[in-house]
């Protein structure tokens, strides 16, 4: 056997020992000091991000259920935004390596978190942790997602109405992860988001304006409208996004415009060739 053959049978082997303590040792939690356990439990979010993707279906059986549960109770923990993403990386890898019978019940949870009212700064880390997690599942899990999407969506934009500034970032950003991970499939929702979008892409924030050209020059490969029927309007308001803008924004949103334009010329292209 080579090294690379070792190498793997050593990896494997060392994956099927840690099965059983992929779930986050709670007894030893209750133990660290309150202030040292966020450190704790993101050391494990990332030994766990580590082995999850090198995970087999029958290593994560036994326990997956308990995963999910302490993956989504730490959501509620106010978690920063190194440890949403983790949580979000593992959630979206422990169904596309796992089982997906609890895949809508997470989505749902997640949704309900976006649904609460409270506005509070305390409970915003948590909103913003639902709200990631969210779109990492779309991207990665795509269509497997069905059709809870519609439901996502709708919740998402409504949120923008009085979110605050981060809230706001963080829903274009997932925006544009459901509509990579969905595709086309997603048509019917297109303009809702593209809606949503265009009023995010003049926000005062220049956060947030960016946020908002990802998920427009994501939604050109699957939405033809924005560079058809759409395109003055849409060129017009890149040309506004410009208006008191920084560097970050200008590069953004020329980044947009330019993709804008060579789709035009792809559609014009493929018309003449057909």
């Amino acid at each position: 056997m080579d090294f690379k053959g070792r190498d793997y049978k050593a990896n494997e082997l060392a994956i099927m020992e840690l099965s059983h303590s992929l779930t986050l040792n709670e007894e030893a939690l209750a133990q660290i000091p309150p202030p040292k356990r966020p450190v704790f439990i993101f050391e494990w979010l990332r030994f766990l991000d580590k082995v999850l993707v090198a995970a087999q279906k029958n290593d994560i059986k036994g326990c997956q259920k308990k995963l999910v549960e302490q993956l989504m109770n730490h959501i509620q923990e106010s978690p920063g935004p190194p440890t949403r993403k983790l949580i979000a990386r593992c959630l979206a890898t422990l169904f596309s390596v796992g089982d997906t019978f609890l895949l809508f019940d997470t989505v749902n949870k997640c949704n309900d978190i976006l649904k609460n009212k409270d506005d509070s700064p305390s409970f915003l880390p948590t909103r913003l942790a639902a709200i990631c997690c969210v779109g990492t599942m779309y991207e990665k899990l795509g269509r497997m997602m069905g059709r809870s999407y519609e439901e996502t969506v709708q919740i998402l934009i409504r949120s923008l109405k009085n979110a605050e500034s981060q809230t706001r970032i963080e829903i274009m950003l997932t925006l544009e992860k459901v509509c990579a991970g969905m595709g086309t499939a997603i048509s019917n929702a297109h303009k809702e988001i593209y809606k949503a979008a265009r009023s995010c892409l003049i926000d005062r924030v220049m956060a947030v304006r960016c946020a908002a050209t990802r998920c427009l020059l994501e939604m050109l490969s699957h939405a033809p409208f924005l560079y058809t029927t759409e395109l003055e309007s849409l060129a017009t308001l890149c040309f506004r996004a410009f208006d008191g803008s920084n560097y970050e924004v200008r590069c953004s949103v020329a980044k947009l415009l330019g993709a804008l334009m060579a789709m035009t010329q792809q559609n014009q292209k493929a018309n003449q060739t057909g």
